[in-house]
């Protein structure tokens, strides 16, 4: 049902009561002027009636009939007015109208009767056969020596009262209409002065509804109205503060959810997700946004994770654990936090599930287990040969002069071969602890001066195989460098090169310089290094043929210290190679990340 407007609910109301108000008014006077006539008609005609009496009280008998009925035919004649008198019997005596001869007895006319019965006054109002219309009689009673002498009627017509009583209620209505209307317009402004400000009070609060808080209510001149809007107009100012300020909280918290680096995962009772921050998204490939409400088992297809929540949800009480996520992209290891979550009344509502990604951590734990067994591998090897040899000769070979030499060979060449180890790994140590530090002093140069250097520094390992070293770079290539480092890199890889390069062969050595970075490369046409190695080439210590490498002399940390070189530069390093025909490393610096 369509809902009306508040002024149409009021001014009707208005209306339907002046129109009441007015028709009873209307009717009430016209009744009361009726009334009033009537009586006016009917003290006129009593007033006739006794000046009638007045005449003829001492006449009234069959003896002075005519008269009687003479006066009366002169009286009613002068006075437009019907004068009519009758004995005690109800015989007529005399008549203005009509002859009294051929008139009815009057002793049965109300009129009649009431004078007689109360001995004063008797009206009634009725259809006069003779005048043939309706006619106010009013009969008095005579007494002559106390006694009941006749009845003096006198009448008269009522339709011209009623006529004049016709214009006057013409003029009633014609009134009633007038002041009707001005009832009604004035009714109408009244409703309007009441409906308007509500109308303005109901226009703000759609304005609220739709979130302006800052439109402010029109203050009405009615003290409740007035009161009502400076209450409103309070009322969506500290609504605007609160909304304010609860917009401002949950942008601190979303901001606090997605800079974390943990991933957050809130879910109810049911398993239902309330929220999940970005980094927890990133850890399950998800986005976080059109989730909420989503039942986690359906959104997040991990096992582990599961009974975490439901043990959580069960145990009412923290609980750590490891989660562990299978991608092709290799596992990662999370430690899940979990805690009950709570409303506000401290109702428990879910539970809130913290996780940590901890899979560089163990990945640095396995590399540190692997650096130890692997140093420790390294070392052992010459520590037992020189160990053995040492012992051999304290047995009595020292005084073997041939045997003694060898062994005493073996053993300097096994603690070269130590020592070579511990430069490699203070070096790699040192770069990594100046890299952190930000120690390392950056200078602009020129990369074809530090290569020259490099392969000058390499030219005679290389005779010795019959391996010749060509270099192509321009002059231009220029980058912000720590010269020593990057020479220490480059002859790194140029000595591996040498070392597996078949005897006669050529390395290329090439530099050049783009719009971001500087390319340097060192190709070889060695023996090549199969596809599964490459991954692992920089790592410490890692060797493709380790019996090949210890017998060439490598401590299996060239590699490793080339990569931390370039890593401290910020750039990167690669591999290509292909089994058979050879090997390309390439480095690339870039050119304004120090500048």
């Amino acid at each position: 049902m369509k809902k009306k407007r508040l002024i149409w609910q009021i001014y009707p109301s208005y209306l339907l009561i002046i129109l009441v108000s007015l028709i009873a008014i209307t009717w009430f006077a016209s009744f009361s002027l009726r009334n009033f006539y009537y009586r006016q008609v009917a003290f006129d005609l009593e007033a006739r009636a006794q000046l009638i009496k007045n005449q003829v009280s001492k006449k009234i008998s069959m003896m002075y009939a005519a008269y009687l009925d003479s006066l009366c035919k002169e009286l009613g004649k002068s006075s437009s007015t019907r004068v009519t008198i009758i004995l005690p019997s109800g015989k007529v005596i005399g008549d203005s109208h009509e002859d009294p001869s051929v008139m009815d007895n009057h002793a049965s006319r109300p009129e009649i009767k009431d004078a007689i019965t109360n001995d004063d006054i008797g009206t009634s109002i009725r259809y006069s056969h003779t005048l043939k219309e309706n006619t106010m009689y009013l009969a008095i009673t005579v007494e002559q020596d106390g006694k009941l002498a006749g009845v003096i009627r006198t009448a008269i017509s009522i339709t011209k009262i009623k006529q004049v009583l016709k214009g006057i209620y013409l003029n009633i209505f014609l009134g009633g209409v007038i002041i009707s209307f001005i009832f009604a317009l004035v009714s109408f402004i009244i409703s309007r002065r009441i409906s308007r400000p509500i109308e303005e009070m109901k226009r703000g609060t759609e304005h609220f509804a739709r979130g302006d808080l800052d439109y402010n209510l029109p203050i009405p001149n009615s003290a409740e109205l007035g009161s009502l809007a400076a209450s409103m107009n309070q009322m969506a100012a500290q609504l605007r503060e609160k909304i304010q300020t609860l917009v401002q909280q949950k942008n601190e918290q979303e901001a606090l959810l997605s800079s974390m680096i943990e991933g957050v995962i809130a879910v109810d009772s049911n398993e239902k997700i309330i929220k999940i921050n970005r980094a927890a998204g990133e850890l399950f490939g998800i986005n976080p946004n059109n989730i909420q409400g989503c039942i986690l088992q359906e959104v997040i297809r991990n096992v582990d994770l599961q009974k975490f929540t439901k043990k959580v949800l069960e145990n009412h009480k923290l609980t750590e654990d490891e989660i562990v996520i299978y991608n092709k992209n290799g596992d990662q290891f999370l430690q899940a936090h979990g805690t009950i979550l709570r409303g506000f009344e401290g109702i428990e509502i879910g539970a809130l599930i913290v996780l940590n990604n901890v899979t560089k951590i163990k990945r640095l734990e396995n590399i540190r287990r692997n650096f130890v067994a692997n140093v420790s591998h390294e070392l052992r090897t010459p520590i037992t040969s020189i160990k053995g040899f040492v012992e051999t000769l304290q047995d009595g070979t020292i005084n073997e002069k041939k045997n003694a030499k060898r062994f005493l060979d073996i053993i300097s060449k096994q603690v070269d071969r130590l020592n070579a180890i511990i430069e490699d790994l203070l070096g790699l140590s040192r770069i990594e602890q100046e890299d952190e530090k930000s120690e390392i002093v950056f200078e602009k140069g020129k990369i074809k001066d530090i290569l020259e250097v490099a392969i000058q520094d390499c030219i005679s390992k290389a005779s010795e195989s019959n391996i010749t070293i060509d270099l192509t770079c321009e002059d231009n290539p220029v980058a912000n460098i720590n010269a020593l480092l990057i020479e220490q890199a480059v002859v790194n890889i140029i000595d591996n090169a040498i070392k597996y390069s078949e005897p006669g062969s050529s390395i290329q050595v090439d530099a050049f310089q783009s719009e971001e970075e500087v390319i340097i490369s060192v190709t070889d046409h060695g023996c090549g290094i199969e596809q599964k190695h490459l991954p692992h080439l920089f790592e410490r210590f890692y060797r493709v043929d380790k019996a090949r490498s210890r017998k060439l002399g490598g401590t299996g940390l060239g590699l490793a210290i080339v990569k931390h070189i370039v890593l401290a530069h910020n750039g990167r390093v690669d591999v290509e190679s292909e089994v058979g025909k050879g090997s390309k490393f390439i480095i690339a610096l870039p050119v304004s990340s120090f500048q």
